[in-house]
């Protein structure tokens, strides 16, 4: 039988979602378009076929006809509505992040440990990302030895108004401290944030430079940059004691025009990361159905890690100084939940 999921937020990340559904998730049945727009959900829901639209919610999620839910409404949503999901017990796709709460993330894990069981995967697609998945092999394969190093850097066009460098740590940064973590199998200890002073710290958009320090000894060094102006562009490498692993994002065409080679860049995240989004989904839909969570998606546990190094780097941002990372003891529901 066809698992029918209902979409919370019918924005750009749920209606992208609604298209990966319908035309990449056969098993997968597009029930219900929620959003608080009803036009936006009957668009949604017109342009992949789903069967109805609505507008509340916590309604949605209780309905007899949805068996799971895909939560891309906006930030502050995204816990009450997990939460609403558990309490239904119903499986949940939940964007990231969590919450920019630490504390109401262990809101959320502390419900599912009283239910003896998972019903939150987390959208920290990267780690579904074939370029990633690879740089982790050759780590856990022992090909570069012991890690070193993690260089991150995320880069965007151009910054929403209004985007300090306190988002660019709480919005931005998030999808590496998870796929970092994720990749070396490391926790964090520290967190120091960094901005250059040729830069208008209080501009829209301004540059943040962040080092963290795991609790295994490696260092990751973390660039975000909103306003670069040229293209969507996300890279990273690896360091090894025996030599380092780069991505490389899918590149489908190269142009020779005017003189000059060249690669064109896309103007957001979703062509960088259309694969990793369409594994991650299908890895939510397989655990709908088997009640197994996949062994590579992110949890409620990762999401309070990743929110609690993003409040210890708003500090240390603030501060000037190098911050701890101090999480609370790993419940068990988590602990059989390994990253190497």
């Amino acid at each position: 039988m066809s698992i029918r999921l209902a979409i919370i937020g019918a924005g750009v990340m749920g209606a992208d979602h609604a298209r990966i559904v319908a035309e990449s998730l056969p098993g997968a049945k597009l029930q219900v378009i929620c959003d608080a727009s009803l036009e936006r959900a009957r668009k949604v829901a017109d342009d992949f076929g789903a069967v109805d639209v609505a507008t509340d919610s916590l309604d949605t999620i209780r309905r007899s006809d949805v068996d799971a839910v895909l939560i891309a409404s906006p930030d502050e949503t995204h816990a009450p509505l997990s939460l609403a999901a558990i309490e239904a017990g119903k499986p949940a796709l939940c964007e990231k992040p969590l919450s920019q709460s630490a504390r109401e993330c262990l809101d959320v894990i502390k419900t599912e440990t009283s239910c003896g069981r998972q019903f939150v995967q987390l959208g920290f697609m990267r780690r579904f990302d074939p370029s990633y998945a690879e740089m982790k092999s050759a780590l856990d394969d022992g090909a570069l030895g012991r890690a070193i190093m993690m260089h991150n850097f995320h880069r965007n066009v151009e910054a929403p108004a209004n985007f300090t460098g306190q988002m660019a740590i709480t919005n931005s940064a998030p999808h590496e401290f998870d796929v970092a973590r994720f990749v070396l199998g490391s926790d964090y200890r520290s967190i120091s944030v960094f901005q250059p002073s040729v830069v208008d710290a209080s501009k829209t958009g301004a540059p943040v430079f962040m080092v963290l320090e795991t609790t295994t000894g490696q260092l990751v060094n973390i660039e975000i940059n909103n306003n670069a102006a040229y293209g969507y562009d996300v890279r990273g490498e690896l360091v090894g004691e025996k030599g380092s692993v780069f991505l490389n994002g899918p590149i489908h065409a190269r142009y020779n025009l005017s003189m000059q080679s060249l690669e064109r860049y896309a103007t957001d995240w979703r062509p960088r990361f259309a694969e990793a989004y369409r594994l991650q989904n299908r890895a939510f839909l397989e655990f709908v159905r088997s009640g197994v969570f996949h062994a590579v998606a992110a949890d409620a546990w990762d999401g309070y890690c990743a929110a609690l190094v993003a409040e210890a780097g708003v500090e240390a941002l603030a501060t000037g100084g190098r911050v701890n990372v101090v999480l609370e003891a790993k419940p068990a529901l988590y602990q059989r939940r390994m990253h190497r």
